[in-house]
C-alpha cells in the first residue's frame, strides 16, 4: 500500500478528466458488459435478470428444436442483455479510467514523523505508517505525506494535483485555511500538520473510490423504482404466461381457427412467449437506470466536485431551500475599507488610528483592509506594540481590539461594539446611529470603532454584487426554490444587497447557531436544504444540511461533515451542482416515461399481429401491417434491444435541462418522451419488419 502522490495534474481545462461519451469507450467497455452477465452481478437488476433467463431458456430451446427464427430471437435477447450492462459499463468505465490515471501517478511518499508536537526530533517513515494524530513536518520542495491540519507555519502549497489550477495556495495554522490534503507539494516554508485521515482512507484514496463508482449506493428513488420495475414485470410475466392456456382454450372452442405461431404446439411456442415478454416489461428503463444514477456523480466530477453518495446527488434535484453566504457567492467578498466617518467632535486622523490599532489583530480581508486605507489614507504605518493585550476577531464576539497602557480601542459591527460600549458605562450618541444606518441603506457594511465610553466613528467598507446574480436567482425562482442569503451584516446592510442581488429572504448578524437554527426550521416544514461551508463553525450546520458542500480550502471538520466536496472552493458551485441534481431527476424521469409509453406501443404492435388468425377482429388494430408475426416479433425484439443503445448517450450527457415550474416540466416530458415513446416503437418496428421481412422463415 501506498500513499497516493499525484506528480502531475489529471484534469483538462479546470475539470477531472473523462469524455462525455468517448467513442471507443464502448469497444472498451464491452469485456465489463460481458462479465456482467454473471447472474451473481446481475441479480441487483431485476429485469435485466429476468431477461438474462429468458434469453437461457430460449437458447435452450432454440438447441431442442432448431430454426432461423428461433436462434435470431436467442441472438437478439443476448444482445439485449448485453447492452444493458454496456450502458453501465460506460458510465462505470469513464469514473476507471480516471481512477487509473491516478493510480498511474501515485508514488511512496517518506514522511518525517515527529516524535511530539513540539519535538524537534524526528523519525523517518513511509506515508502508509502514518495514524490519526501523528505530526509531521513538511518543508519547501516535500510532498505532503496525509491529509491532515496544519498546526504550525504557514506555506504556499502546490494542489494542482487536486484541483487542476496552477496557482499555489497559502495553508497556514489556526482559521479556515488550515487543511492540507496527502500527495499536494509544499512550494516554501515549513509547516507541522496533524495527519487527520485513517491509513487507506486519504482524500484521494476517496477520489478513486467515487469515480470508479465502487462505494455507488443505490438512492431512495432508484430503490424504489426498482421496485415498481419489479412488479411491472411480475405483472406481465404473469399476463403472458397465461396467453397459451388461453389461446389454446380458443383453439380448442373454435376448431376451424388455423393455426398461428403462438399455437403450434412445439418448442417455439416458448421462444414467442419469452419474446412477448421481453418486448412488454420496461427493459429500456431497467437498462438505463444505474447508467444515469453514476453518470449524474461522473457530472459533478468533471465539474470539480466530489460528491460522497448518490444520496447527496438526488437530494441536490429535490433542494427547495438554498442557503448562500453573502461574501464570495453572492458579492465580490473583497469588502475594503473606503472611507473613515468620525462622529462630531472626532478628528478623522484620531479614527484612523484609532480604526488601525484595533484592527492589529482582526486578520480577516476586511480588517487587514482598514490597515491598508489608514497606511495610504492618512499615512499612518504598522509598528511594533509591546506589552499589548489583543483581542482577536471572532465569529462570536463579532469585533476586535486591543488593551494598550490602560487604554482599551475596539473595532466591529454596529450592535457587538455598541453594547460594548453601554457595558464600560458610556452611551452612543444617536449620530452613531444615523451614520450607520446611512452606510448600510447604500449597501455598504459599517465598522463602529470605540474606545471605552464613547465611540470614535464609524468605518465604510463597500462590497460589490456579482453580475448575472440576479438573474440566477429568478432562474432559482422559476425551479421553485427558495433563496435565502447569510451574512454576518447587520439587518439594513443585508436588506440592501439582498434586493440588489434579488434573493427571497436573508438572515443577517448569522452566528454558526443561527445558521443550525434556520436549517432545522426549514426542514421541519419539510424542504430539502443545501448549504455551503468552509469552517469548523460550518461543521454542524453542513452536517444538518441534506446537501453540505465543504470547500477544499476549508478545515478538515467541514470535509467530513459535508457530504460534497468542492475542489475549486468556489461557494457559487452550489447553485450548478443543484441544477446537476435536477438534471438527473429529470433525465430518471423522462427516461421512465418513455420506457413506459414505448412498452404499450409494443403492446399494440405485436399482439394484433400475433393473433389476428385466432381473433380476426385484432386486425383491424394492426395499423403497421406487418408482413407476418414472426416479423413483427423478432422486429420488436430488435428494436427493444437497439433502443437501449440508441439511449446510452442520453441517459450520459442527461436531458437538457430548462428552469421552470414543477408542472412545466411534467407536461415537457409528458409530450416528448410519452409521445415519443409512443411514436418511436411503431415507426422502428415497421422499418425492421421492411427489412426483415424477406429473411427465410420470417413469411
Amino acid at each position: 500500500m501506498s500513499t497516493p502522490v499525484l506528480e502531475k495534474p489529471v484534469q483538462r481545462n479546470g475539470r477531472v478528466g473523462g469524455g462525455l461519451l468517448d467513442p471507443k469507450q464502448l469497444l472498451v467497455s464491452l469485456p465489463d458488459a460481458l462479465k456482467k452477465l454473471n447472474p451473481a452481478t446481475l441479480w441487483r437488476n431485476p429485469v435485466m435478470l429476468i431477461v438474462e433467463a429468458g434469453a437461457a431458456f430460449t437458447t435452450v430451446l432454440a438447441v431442442l428444436d432448431p430454426s432461423f427464427f428461433a436462434w435470431a430471437i436467442v441472438v437478439w435477447l443476448w444482445l439485449t442483455v448485453i447492452f444493458a450492462n454496456l450502458a453501465e459499463a460506460v458510465a462505470e468505465g469513464r469514473g476507471k479510467a480516471q481512477a487509473a490515471t491516478l493510480r498511474k501517478a501515485k508514488t511512496d511518499t517518506q514522511a518525517r514523523r515527529l516524535r511530539g508536537r513540539t519535538s524537534q526530533e524526528w523519525d523517518t517513515v513511509g506515508a502508509p505508517e502514518l495514524k490519526q494524530g501523528d505530526f509531521v513536518v513538511v518543508e519547501a520542495g516535500e510532498t505532503i505525506p496525509g491529509d491532515g491540519d496544519v498546526v504550525e507555519g504557514i506555506a504556499s502549497v502546490d494542489e494542482s494535483a487536486i484541483t487542476g489550477e496552477s496557482a499555489p495556495v497559502i495553508r497556514e495554522s489556526g482559521g479556515d485555511r488550515s487543511a492540507v490534503t496527502g500527495g499536494t507539494k509544499v512550494l516554501s516554508d515549513r509547516i507541522v500538520v496533524q495527519i487527520t485521515q485513517k491509513p487507506g482512507e486519504s482524500f484521494i484514496d476517496r477520489m478513486i473510490a467515487l469515480v470508479e463508482g465502487a462505494n455507488r449506493q443505490k438512492t431512495p428513488n432508484e430503490i424504489a423504482l426498482n421496485i415498481l420495475l419489479a412488479a411491472l414485470t411480475i405483472i406481465f410475466l404473469v399476463a403472458t404466461v397465461t396467453m397459451q392456456p388461453l389461446a389454446i382454450y380458443s383453439k380448442l372452442i373454435n376448431p376451424g381457427v388455423p393455426d398461428s405461431l403462438a399455437l403450434d404446439g412445439n418448442g417455439v411456442t416458448g421462444v414467442v412467449l419469452v419474446s412477448l415478454l421481453v418486448c412488454l416489461i420496461p427493459t429500456t428503463i431497467g437498462a438505463l437506470l444505474s447508467a444515469i444514477g453514476i453518470a449524474g456523480m461522473d457530472r459533478l466530477v468533471q465539474r470539480n466536485v466530489l460528491a460522497m453518495s448518490g444520496r447527496a446527488v438526488e437530494a441536490a434535484g429535490d433542494v427547495s431551500t438554498l442557503l448562500l453566504d453573502k461574501t464570495g457567492t453572492i458579492t465580490l467578498g473583497n469588502r475594503q475599507a473606503a472611507e473613515f466617518v468620525p462622529v462630531d467632535g472626532i478628528g478623522e486622523g484620531e479614527l484612523a488610528e484609532a480604526a488601525q490599532l484595533s484592527s492589529l489583530a482582526d486578520e480577516t480581508p476586511e480588517g487587514r483592509s482598514v490597515v491598508v486605507f489608514a497606511k495610504e489614507r492618512y499615512g499612518l504605518r504598522e509598528r511594533e506594540i509591546h506589552g499589548a493585550e489583543w483581542v482577536q476577531f471572532t465569529a462570536q464576539t463579532r469585533m476586535s481590539g486591543v488593551n494598550l497602557e490602560g487604554r482599551e480601542v475596539r473595532k466591529g459591527a454596529a450592535t457587538a461594539v455598541m453594547k460594548w460600549v453601554r457595558d464600560a458605562g458610556g452611551h452612543p450618541t444617536d449620530e452613531v446611529g444615523h451614520i450607520v444606518d446611512g452606510i448600510s441603506a447604500s449597501g455598504g457594511t459599517p465598522l463602529v470603532v470605540a474606545e471605552k465610553g464613547r465611540v470614535l466613528g464609524v468605518i465604510h467598507l463597500k462590497d460589490v454584487v456579482k453580475q448575472g446574480m440576479r438573474e440566477r436567482f429568478d432562474e432559482m425562482r422559476r425551479m421553485g426554490i427558495r433563496t435565502v442569503m447569510i451574512t454576518g451584516d447587520n439587518p439594513l446592510t443585508a436588506k440592501a444587497i439582498a434586493d440588489e442581488a434579488g434573493v427571497d429572504d436573508f438572515l443577517a448578524e448569522a452566528t454558526p447557531e443561527d445558521k443550525l437554527a434556520l436549517i432545522k426550521k426549514e426542514q421541519e416544514g419539510g424542504r430539502l436544504v443545501a448549504m455551503t461551508g468552509d469552517g469548523t463553525n460550518d461543521a454542524p450546520a453542513l452536517a444538518q444540511s441534506d446537501v453540505g458542500v465543504a470547500m477544499n480550502t476549508g478545515t478538515s471538520a467541514a470535509k467530513e461533515a459535508g457530504n460534497m466536496v468542492d475542489l475549486d472552493s468556489n461557494p457559487t458551485k452550489l447553485i450548478e451542482i443543484v441544477e446537476i441534481g435536477k438534471q438527473l431527476l429529470i433525465t430518471r424521469g423522462a427516461l421512465t416515461t418513455f420506457s413506459i409509453a414505448n412498452d404499450i406501443a409494443k403492446y399494440f404492435a405485436i399482439i394484433p399481429a400475433m393473433f389476428a388468425a385466432v381473433y380476426p377482429g385484432l386486425d383491424t388494430l394492426n395499423v403497421m401491417r406487418l408482413a407476418s408475426p414472426q416479423s413483427a416479433i423478432l422486429s420488436a425484439v430488435v428494436f427493444n434491444a437497439i433502443i437501449i443503445v440508441a439511449l446510452i448517450p442520453l441517459s450520459l450527457r442527461g436531458v437538457r435541462y430548462r428552469p421552470s415550474s414543477a408542472s412545466k416540466l411534467l407536461s415537457r416530458n409528458l409530450y416528448v418522451y410519452g409521445l415519443g415513446g409512443i411514436i418511436a416503437p411503431f415507426a422502428g418496428i415497421k422499418i425492421i419488419d421492411l427489412l426483415i421481412q424477406f429473411l427465410p422463415g420470417m413469411s
